[in-house]
């Protein structure tokens, strides 16, 4: 379970409300909308889910069915620094559940989910092509390679100075 609570702003609501509006009448305006509240929320809570679906007359199942089906829609919070962890045969051959295990335990989260400061979160992903520098571990788009366990917690001290 995610300690994670939405918090919306009424600015936010506003945006959505707007894109609501502009596609509402269209065949197919559920992924447009979607697309655009990932956007504004940055993730799609079970909140902005249930007004997508009360405004364009669809089922909560619809929306939620749509928006789990899709990997490009999240349904949990993403922290301002993304770590992905590759579990692909090679990176995880040579050790990469344990770097996970490791960043879980210095940001004190399970995978998929976010620091209750909304600066961390962490992902898995299978193969992301640098299989010659297994283990990796991407922050932000920078991939760190060739890592052992004891390397995370310099690399992620970079990341909290800021």
């Amino acid at each position: 379970m995610s300690q994670n609570l939405f918090e919306g702003t009424a600015e936010q609501m506003s945006a959505l409300m707007v894109c609501i509006n502009a596609h509402r009448n269209e065949k197919g305006a559920l992924m447009p909308v979607l697309q655009e509240a990932q956007n504004i929320y940055g993730y799609l809570p079970a909140e902005v889910q249930t007004v997508i679906a009360e405004e364009l007359g669809v089922s909560l199942a619809e929306v939620y069915g749509v928006a789990t089906f899709y990997s490009q829609f999240t349904l949990t919070p993403k922290g301002k620094h993304k770590i992905s962890i590759c579990l692909g045969t090679a990176c995880y051959v040579k050790g990469s559940d344990k770097i996970l295990e490791a960043v879980e335990h210095e940001l004190r989260i399970s995978c998929g989910n976010c620091t209750p400061d909304k600066k961390f979160s962490i992902d898995s992903c299978r193969c992301v092509g640098a299989c010659g520098l297994a283990p990796v571990m991407i922050i932000d788009g920078e991939v760190y390679g060739r890592l052992s366990p004891a390397d995370v917690k310099g690399i992620l001290d970079k990341y909290i100075q800021d």
